[in-house]
């Protein structure tokens, strides 16, 4: 019999598709509660847009979150994530969620590329929407997770030192932070990532940038590799002295459930990320 693929999250939850509708459902009320600017662009592709989820009221020198979705970069959106901005606006911030083209027809390097353009677009327009460019915060999951990182960091693949915005945390949920398994796994023919950009793009290759409080978490009933990955990659930048990491585990949670407790301001890890873009800066604290 076959090793099980600890990457296919889909054979480890038995909800999966419960859950993924759940998110999607939830992504619809909060945008429905809330005044949006949907699709603005940031480059010329027809994904690389972003939405913009304002607070109740007049807003002014608001933190602006920016938020980048999952699904292995090859799949996943941004209007089905919406509902990630619900701790931001419970602090007043802004939250931005950006979208990007995906993989095979985009390679992971474009990929990269896009966000962080995005990011830097959106940091240059925060004081034309009333948000204070100094107050920027980003977070991820999963696939996001990973690009989050490289908003801070410069990759093998950087051929020159990248351009990047000025982010002052990160909350890093369920990230891939050593790509070498993905051109092996059940994406071989979905993603069609390749070795070189594995190497190119792998976070744990990195170098991170100082002056980026960073919190990495991952569910504690996930596979395997984001446990080892999460720890490795928190070890790295305590090790480099790139500011501040912390390093947690939610209990009880898995790859997609965590999303959910994300996007909670009442559980623990919502609390965090309204914790971080209210401008505290994270505790140093281990998982289980």
């Amino acid at each position: 019999m076959p090793e099980p693929d600890l990457y296919r999250n889909r054979d480890f939850i038995p909800d999966f598709d419960v859950i993924m509708a759940e998110t999607e459902a939830r992504s619809q009320e909060v945008a429905a509660r809330y005044r949006m600017e949907r699709d603005i662009p940031y480059g010329p592709g027809p994904r690389q847009t972003f939405d913009l989820v304002f607070p109740p009221g007049d807003v002014s020198d608001a933190p602006l979150h920016i938020f980048i979705h999952g699904g292995y970069w090859r799949a996943g959106s941004k209007d089905a994530h919406t509902l990630v901005a619900e701790p931001v606006l419970a602090v007043g911030g802004i939250c931005a969620l950006v979208g990007y083209g995906l993989m095979p027809s985009t390679r992971l390097g474009d990929i990269v590329a896009q966000v962080r353009a995005a990011a830097c677009h959106i940091v240059d327009l925060a004081p034309r929407i009333g948000a204070d460019p100094t107050r920027i915060t980003a977070s991820g999951h999963s696939a996001g997770a990973h690009l989050a990182s490289l908003l801070a960091a410069k990759a093998p693949g950087d051929t020159a030192r990248p351009i990047l915005p000025d982010i002052k945390g990160l909350l890093l949920i369920s990230g891939i932070y050593d790509l070498s398994g993905i051109p092996d796994s059940f994406l071989k023919d979905e993603a069609r990532m390749t070795t070189e950009e594995a190497a190119d793009w792998s976070p744990l290759l990195a170098v991170n940038r100082p002056g980026t409080h960073r919190i990495i978490t991952h569910g504690q009933n996930e596979t395997q590799p984001f446990h080892d990955q999460a720890k490795a990659f928190a070890s790295l930048i305590n090790e480099q002295g790139a500011s501040p990491c912390a390093y947690r585990s939610e209990p009880a949670r898995n790859h997609l459930d965590i999303v959910l407790d994300l996007a909670d301001p009442s559980t623990p890890l919502g609390q965090t990320l309204a914790t971080l873009v209210a401008g505290e800066e994270p505790q140093r604290r281990s998982g289980n």
